[in-house]
């Protein structure tokens, strides 16, 4: 392959990493990993990375997997089944337990245990991307300013509030937008030039050099401590290689609506922020509107009937497959597939997961129901009412939480034993 054909189209591979606990989601996330937990009615949270990458072309995608992973796979099984295995493939990949380690001890330990993965392929770049924000990427355009400014790592970033800046990777850049400092997850961050009340995030996204990241993976591999990008990886490699900052907001998305905000991404890392995200989908003029056929997300087929509504009032909704609302009140509301909705339940400002059925007369407000709940009738959730007991819901700031039947149970005798 000749200099000019590997510039501009470059074998790129992509290394999603999939085994985080997510601890701040919890309850959602007791019994999956984060990035397998349901969002919007219809998707995974892990579906968005892995559209960005399918609908950019790049359709060579491993996704490292650990806590929990079993609904995750089969949600890749289900919905993933892509190309030719070769060239086109989304795998699977779970500790290998190589090079006498143990479970992945950190983001860059999870892709040094698969090395072999990365030779075989034989990459010119390898995408390392997380798999649980909420955002839309054409990820092509990123690889082109890669390209473009001769850059042996490129970072996603974006501005954030400096309020919030404090649980992200925190970048400093210089005029020509080089990273020049980074600092994951600071106590003090630094604002922007102009804009001392923003600080430029890292989104977790990177791409490297293949033989950049080789190196870098095998020195750090030999040293004590931590194995993770944001805390050990680019810190030290800001100092030996040309690492730039790629702009977020500058990602050009076909199809995208005037009243949809520009560069909408979210990490969806708390139950506030999960449920925030979901209504973000909602009304005429969503902030992310996801009916958008030049880029859609991809997600597991439904096979049950269409939805089907009787006699209701809704407003902002979205129904999922297979789900029948009978005589209710339904405001600004996701409701996912195979759900079941009786007479006279009032529900608004909430999320209700696939296959929960809600009782007649339930009134329930700005909550969060699991999958396979089954909702009493005339119960109020949300209202105030603080219920004792193994059914007790889960409360996070002002959203309640009403885990998965076996998960109460388990949270209510750790609840006991802990008094």
């Amino acid at each position: 392959m000749g200099t000019h054909a590997r510039l501009n189209q470059p074998r790129v591979l992509a290394l999603i990493l999939a085994g985080g606990k997510g601890e701040r989601l919890m309850p959602l996330t007791q019994v999956r990993s984060k990035p397998a937990v349901p969002f919007g009615g219809t998707y995974r949270l892990i579906d968005f990375v892995l559209s960005n990458f399918y609908n950019s072309g790049i359709t060579a995608m491993h996704v490292m997997v650990q806590y929990r992973s079993q609904s995750l796979i089969e949600h890749l099984r289900r919905a993933w089944r892509i190309g030719d295995g070769d060239r086109q493939f989304v795998t699977v990949v779970p500790p290998q337990m190589n090079l006498h380690r143990g479970w992945y001890e950190g983001t860059a330990d999870a892709v040094y245990q698969n090395l072999t993965l990365i030779h075989d392929f034989n990459p010119d770049i390898v995408a390392v991307f997380g798999a649980d924000h909420i955002y839309r990427m054409d990820i092509r355009q990123m690889v082109r300013a890669h390209q473009e400014r001769e850059a042996e790592v490129s970072v996603a970033t974006l501005p954030v509030p400096l309020a919030s800046a404090q649980g992200f990777g925190i970048v400093e850049v210089d005029r020509n937008s080089r990273i020049v400092g980074f600092e994951e997850k600071p106590s003090d961050p630094k604002g922007l030039p102009g804009q001392p009340d923003r600080a430029l995030s890292s989104m977790g996204n990177y791409l490297f050099n293949t033989d950049v990241l080789i190196r870098a993976l095998e020195e750090n591999a030999e040293r004590e401590g931590s194995h993770d990008f944001g805390k050990d990886i680019l810190p030290r490699l800001i100092c030996q290689e040309r690492v730039m900052a790629y702009n977020f907001q500058e990602n050009e998305i076909p199809g995208l609506a005037y009243y949809e905000e520009p560069g909408y991404w979210r990490d969806v890392g708390t139950i506030p922020a999960y449920w925030q995200a979901n209504m973000d989908l909602l009304g005429d003029a969503p902030l992310n509107d996801l009916r958008n056929p030049e880029w859609p997300i991809r997600s597991e087929p439904s096979f049950g009937p269409p939805a089907s509504v009787v006699n209701c009032y809704l407003d902002h909704a979205v129904v999922g497959e297979g789900s029948r609302l009978i005589e209710a009140d339904i405001r600004r509301c996701i409701i996912g597939r195979h759900v079941r909705i009786e007479a006279g339940a009032h529900i608004e400002d909430s999320v209700i997961l696939d296959h929960a059925r809600i009782g007649a007369k339930a009134h329930l407000r700005r909550v969060v129901i699991d999958r396979n709940n089954e909702i009493p009738a005339g119960v109020e959730l949300g209202h105030g009412d603080r219920e004792a007991g193994p059914n007790a819901p889960w409360m996070a700031s002002d959203v309640m939480v009403f885990p998965k039947p076996d998960v109460r149970t388990e949270l209510f005798k750790r609840r006991l034993s802990s008094h």
